[in-house]
Protein backbone atom coordinates (compact mmCIF):
# COMPACT_ATOMS: atom_id res chain seq x y z
CA UNK A 1 0.00 0.00 0.00
CA UNK A 2 1.42 3.11 -1.21
CA UNK A 3 1.03 6.91 0.97
CA UNK A 4 1.82 10.13 0.09
CA UNK A 5 2.48 12.75 2.24
CA UNK A 6 1.71 16.05 -0.47
CA UNK A 7 4.50 19.37 0.46
CA UNK A 8 3.99 22.17 -0.92
CA UNK A 9 6.24 25.75 -0.49
CA UNK A 10 2.38 27.18 0.49
CA UNK A 11 1.81 24.44 3.24
CA UNK A 12 4.49 25.58 5.65
CA UNK A 13 6.03 28.57 4.31
CA UNK A 14 5.24 31.99 4.11
CA UNK A 15 5.23 33.42 0.20
CA UNK A 16 7.45 36.28 1.60
CA UNK A 17 10.26 34.45 2.29
CA UNK A 18 13.26 34.98 0.21
CA UNK A 19 14.02 31.58 -1.62
CA UNK A 20 17.47 31.45 0.51
CA UNK A 21 15.17 31.36 3.89
CA UNK A 22 12.72 28.69 2.28
CA UNK A 23 15.69 26.40 1.05
CA UNK A 24 16.75 26.58 4.80
CA UNK A 25 13.73 25.84 6.01
CA UNK A 26 12.86 22.98 4.04
CA UNK A 27 16.52 21.70 4.85
CA UNK A 28 15.90 21.86 8.79
CA UNK A 29 12.63 20.19 8.34
CA UNK A 30 13.31 17.60 5.76
CA UNK A 31 16.33 16.54 6.48
CA UNK A 32 17.85 17.95 9.75
CA UNK A 33 20.34 20.45 8.76
CA UNK A 34 20.92 24.58 9.29
CA UNK A 35 23.42 25.01 6.65
CA UNK A 36 24.10 23.90 3.29
CA UNK A 37 27.46 22.62 2.34
CA UNK A 38 29.95 25.06 -0.01
CA UNK A 39 28.32 25.23 -3.85
CA UNK A 40 25.12 23.87 -2.88
CA UNK A 41 22.51 26.59 -2.25
CA UNK A 42 23.98 28.21 -5.83
CA UNK A 43 23.27 25.20 -7.61
CA UNK A 44 19.63 25.21 -6.01
CA UNK A 45 19.18 28.73 -7.02
CA UNK A 46 20.39 28.42 -10.41
CA UNK A 47 18.07 25.04 -10.89
CA UNK A 48 15.11 27.15 -9.17
CA UNK A 49 15.67 29.90 -11.28
CA UNK A 50 15.03 27.35 -14.34
CA UNK A 51 18.69 27.40 -15.28
CA UNK A 52 20.86 24.16 -16.39
CA UNK A 53 23.46 22.77 -13.98
CA UNK A 54 26.59 20.26 -14.15
CA UNK A 55 27.76 19.58 -10.54
CA UNK A 56 30.28 17.55 -9.65
CA UNK A 57 31.25 16.05 -6.33
CA UNK A 58 32.71 13.24 -4.57
CA UNK A 59 30.73 10.31 -3.84
CA UNK A 60 29.13 11.62 -0.29
CA UNK A 61 29.48 15.01 -1.17
CA UNK A 62 25.79 16.24 -1.15
CA UNK A 63 25.09 16.26 -4.69
CA UNK A 64 21.62 14.53 -4.43
CA UNK A 65 20.49 17.66 -2.81
CA UNK A 66 21.46 19.90 -5.74
CA UNK A 67 17.93 18.59 -7.12
CA UNK A 68 15.80 17.44 -4.08
CA UNK A 69 16.07 20.60 -2.91
CA UNK A 70 14.69 22.65 -6.20
CA UNK A 71 12.26 19.83 -6.16
CA UNK A 72 11.00 20.91 -2.92
CA UNK A 73 11.36 24.57 -3.73
CA UNK A 74 9.25 24.05 -6.80
CA UNK A 75 5.67 25.57 -6.92
CA UNK A 76 4.24 22.28 -8.89
CA UNK A 77 5.14 19.68 -10.48
CA UNK A 78 7.52 16.36 -10.39
CA UNK A 79 11.58 16.40 -10.51
CA UNK A 80 11.94 13.28 -12.74
CA UNK A 81 15.45 11.53 -11.66
CA UNK A 82 17.42 9.61 -14.31
CA UNK A 83 19.27 6.77 -13.04
CA UNK A 84 21.43 3.40 -13.87
CA UNK A 85 21.05 1.38 -11.12
CA UNK A 86 17.94 0.45 -9.22
CA UNK A 87 19.56 -0.09 -5.76
CA UNK A 88 20.46 3.57 -6.08
CA UNK A 89 16.68 4.33 -6.52
CA UNK A 90 15.61 2.55 -3.90
CA UNK A 91 18.22 3.76 -1.23
CA UNK A 92 17.55 7.15 -2.55
CA UNK A 93 13.51 6.84 -2.23
CA UNK A 94 13.62 4.65 0.84
CA UNK A 95 16.08 8.03 2.35
CA UNK A 96 13.44 10.67 1.07
CA UNK A 97 10.41 8.92 1.97
CA UNK A 98 11.37 8.40 5.73
CA UNK A 99 12.07 12.09 5.96
CA UNK A 100 8.56 12.87 4.76
CA UNK A 101 8.93 13.65 1.37
CA UNK A 102 6.67 11.85 -1.48
CA UNK A 103 9.22 9.81 -3.72
CA UNK A 104 8.96 6.67 -5.48
CA UNK A 105 10.89 5.10 -8.40
CA UNK A 106 9.78 3.16 -11.29
CA UNK A 107 12.17 0.11 -12.24
CA UNK A 108 11.90 -3.45 -13.31
CA UNK A 109 12.37 -5.16 -10.05
CA UNK A 110 8.89 -3.94 -9.16
CA UNK A 111 5.91 -5.86 -10.20
CA UNK A 112 3.34 -3.61 -12.83
CA UNK A 113 0.77 -3.30 -10.64
CA UNK A 114 3.05 -1.48 -8.59
CA UNK A 115 5.08 0.61 -11.21
CA UNK A 116 1.10 1.95 -12.32
CA UNK A 117 0.37 3.16 -9.12
CA UNK A 118 3.46 5.09 -9.11
CA UNK A 119 2.78 6.42 -12.41
CA UNK A 120 -0.84 7.49 -11.24
CA UNK A 121 0.39 9.27 -7.93
CA UNK A 122 3.19 11.24 -10.05
CA UNK A 123 0.23 12.10 -13.06
CA UNK A 124 -2.13 13.07 -9.78
CA UNK A 125 0.34 15.38 -8.19
CA UNK A 126 0.95 13.43 -5.74
CA UNK A 127 4.65 12.99 -6.05
CA UNK A 128 7.88 15.51 -5.71
CA UNK A 129 10.35 13.26 -7.08
CA UNK A 130 10.17 9.97 -9.26
CA UNK A 131 13.53 8.13 -10.47
CA UNK A 132 13.41 6.39 -13.21
CA UNK A 133 15.83 4.53 -15.72
CA UNK A 134 17.14 6.05 -18.67
CA UNK A 135 15.42 2.96 -20.69
CA UNK A 136 12.32 3.72 -18.99
CA UNK A 137 12.18 7.54 -19.43
CA UNK A 138 12.78 7.21 -23.30
CA UNK A 139 10.86 4.21 -24.65
CA UNK A 140 7.86 5.85 -22.94
CA UNK A 141 8.78 9.76 -23.67
CA UNK A 142 5.49 10.77 -24.93
CA UNK A 143 3.85 8.94 -21.98
CA UNK A 144 6.18 11.10 -19.29
CA UNK A 145 6.51 13.97 -21.13
CA UNK A 146 2.67 14.98 -20.35
CA UNK A 147 3.67 15.51 -17.03
CA UNK A 148 4.30 18.61 -15.08
CA UNK A 149 7.92 18.18 -14.71
CA UNK A 150 9.98 20.56 -12.58
CA UNK A 151 13.42 19.61 -13.64
CA UNK A 152 15.40 16.36 -14.97
CA UNK A 153 18.34 15.15 -13.10
CA UNK A 154 20.48 12.71 -14.65
CA UNK A 155 22.51 11.04 -11.97
CA UNK A 156 25.58 9.44 -12.77
CA UNK A 157 25.83 11.55 -15.70
CA UNK A 158 29.48 10.92 -17.12
CA UNK A 159 27.61 7.59 -18.39
CA UNK A 160 26.73 9.86 -21.25
CA UNK A 161 30.21 10.66 -22.59
CA UNK A 162 32.10 7.97 -24.47
CA UNK A 163 35.04 10.11 -22.59
CA UNK A 164 34.19 8.65 -19.24
CA UNK A 165 34.68 5.01 -17.67
CA UNK A 166 31.38 4.08 -17.57
CA UNK A 167 29.67 4.67 -20.92
CA UNK A 168 25.81 3.42 -21.46
CA UNK A 169 25.09 4.17 -25.28
CA UNK A 170 21.20 4.49 -23.74
CA UNK A 171 22.13 7.95 -22.07
CA UNK A 172 23.48 9.74 -25.15
CA UNK A 173 19.31 9.32 -26.20
CA UNK A 174 18.71 12.08 -23.36
CA UNK A 175 19.68 14.69 -25.70
CA UNK A 176 15.74 14.20 -26.43
CA UNK A 177 15.04 16.06 -23.11
CA UNK A 178 16.38 19.19 -24.04
CA UNK A 179 14.83 18.76 -27.56
CA UNK A 180 11.66 18.04 -26.25
CA UNK A 181 11.50 19.87 -23.29
CA UNK A 182 13.24 23.28 -23.66
CA UNK A 183 12.31 24.88 -20.92
CA UNK A 184 12.80 22.65 -18.15
CA UNK A 185 15.82 22.65 -16.36
CA UNK A 186 18.46 19.87 -16.50
CA UNK A 187 21.14 19.29 -13.61
CA UNK A 188 23.73 16.82 -14.93
CA UNK A 189 25.55 14.88 -12.04
CA UNK A 190 28.58 12.91 -10.99
CA UNK A 191 31.03 11.95 -9.30
CA UNK A 192 33.89 11.33 -11.68
CA UNK A 193 34.25 13.50 -14.51
CA UNK A 194 37.47 15.29 -15.98
CA UNK A 195 37.54 18.81 -18.38
CA UNK A 196 37.22 16.34 -21.15
CA UNK A 197 34.42 14.55 -20.02
CA UNK A 198 32.58 17.36 -18.11
CA UNK A 199 32.34 19.61 -21.70
CA UNK A 200 30.66 16.31 -23.53
CA UNK A 201 28.47 15.64 -21.11
CA UNK A 202 27.19 19.46 -21.76
CA UNK A 203 27.39 19.12 -25.12
CA UNK A 204 25.48 15.37 -25.61
CA UNK A 205 23.17 16.78 -23.01
CA UNK A 206 22.68 20.07 -25.28
CA UNK A 207 22.96 21.92 -21.77
CA UNK A 208 22.55 25.71 -22.02
CA UNK A 209 24.79 28.17 -19.79
CA UNK A 210 24.79 25.34 -17.38
CA UNK A 211 25.73 26.44 -13.99
CA UNK A 212 28.68 24.91 -13.17
CA UNK A 213 30.18 23.15 -9.29
CA UNK A 214 33.30 21.62 -9.18
CA UNK A 215 33.68 20.18 -5.82
CA UNK A 216 37.05 19.12 -3.83
CA UNK A 217 38.12 15.67 -4.26
CA UNK A 218 40.46 16.16 -0.93
CA UNK A 219 39.15 13.24 0.97
CA UNK A 220 41.37 12.74 4.07
CA UNK A 221 39.75 9.62 5.09
CA UNK A 222 40.23 7.31 2.22
CA UNK A 223 43.21 5.79 1.74
CA UNK A 224 44.94 4.57 -1.14
CA UNK A 225 47.77 1.25 -1.33
CA UNK A 226 49.03 -1.21 -3.74
CA UNK A 227 50.71 -4.09 -2.92
CA UNK A 228 52.39 -6.85 -5.05
CA UNK A 229 49.92 -10.24 -5.65
CA UNK A 230 51.10 -12.54 -2.77
CA UNK A 231 48.88 -15.61 -5.01
CA UNK A 232 45.24 -16.26 -4.02
CA UNK A 233 45.81 -17.95 -0.47
CA UNK A 234 47.77 -14.79 1.00
CA UNK A 235 45.27 -12.58 -0.68
CA UNK A 236 42.25 -14.37 1.03
CA UNK A 237 44.27 -14.00 4.62
CA UNK A 238 45.06 -10.75 3.80
CA UNK A 239 41.58 -9.78 3.27
CA UNK A 240 40.50 -11.62 6.43
CA UNK A 241 43.19 -10.11 8.66
CA UNK A 242 41.63 -6.78 7.51
CA UNK A 243 38.00 -8.28 8.01
CA UNK A 244 39.27 -9.01 12.00
CA UNK A 245 40.72 -5.62 12.40
CA UNK A 246 37.45 -4.06 12.24
CA UNK A 247 35.50 -6.51 13.91
CA UNK A 248 32.45 -3.86 13.95
CA UNK A 249 32.31 -2.86 10.63
CA UNK A 250 31.59 -4.00 7.39
CA UNK A 251 33.87 -4.15 3.85
CA UNK A 252 33.68 -4.87 0.50
CA UNK A 253 35.98 -6.99 -1.55
CA UNK A 254 35.36 -6.41 -5.53
CA UNK A 255 35.90 -9.03 -7.54
CA UNK A 256 36.32 -8.84 -11.70
CA UNK A 257 34.00 -11.48 -12.32
CA UNK A 258 31.20 -13.63 -10.73
CA UNK A 259 33.68 -16.86 -10.53
CA UNK A 260 36.04 -14.78 -8.45
CA UNK A 261 33.15 -13.18 -6.16
CA UNK A 262 31.64 -16.70 -5.41
CA UNK A 263 35.69 -18.82 -5.07
CA UNK A 264 36.12 -15.29 -2.61
CA UNK A 265 33.50 -16.10 -0.81
CA UNK A 266 34.00 -19.32 -0.32
CA UNK A 267 37.50 -18.80 0.74
CA UNK A 268 36.90 -15.82 3.27
CA UNK A 269 34.02 -18.57 4.64
CA UNK A 270 36.62 -21.17 5.26
CA UNK A 271 38.70 -18.66 7.42
CA UNK A 272 35.97 -17.80 9.59
CA UNK A 273 35.07 -14.62 8.37
CA UNK A 274 31.26 -13.83 7.97
CA UNK A 275 30.97 -13.46 4.06
CA UNK A 276 28.04 -13.02 1.54
CA UNK A 277 28.02 -12.68 -2.53
CA UNK A 278 26.64 -10.11 -4.59
CA UNK A 279 26.55 -10.23 -8.40
CA UNK A 280 24.71 -10.13 -11.66
CA UNK A 281 24.13 -14.09 -11.92
CA UNK A 282 21.90 -13.86 -8.75
CA UNK A 283 18.30 -13.16 -8.38
CA UNK A 284 16.75 -9.62 -7.47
Amino acid sequence: TLSWQATSRAQSLSDNMTLKEEALGLLAKFYGYRSFRPGQYEVIEAVSGGRDAVVLLPTGGGKSLCYQMPALLARKGVAIVVSPLIALMQDQTTALVANGIPAAAIHSNQDEAYNRTVADAAFAGKLRLLYISPEGLLQNFDYWSRLDISLVAIDEAHCISQWGHDFRPDYTALSLIKERLPNVPVIALTATADRLTRDDIVQQLHLRDPYCLIGSFDRPNISLRAYSNPGAKQRMRFIADMARKYPQDSGIAYCLSRAGAESTHKALTALGIRSACYHAGMSA
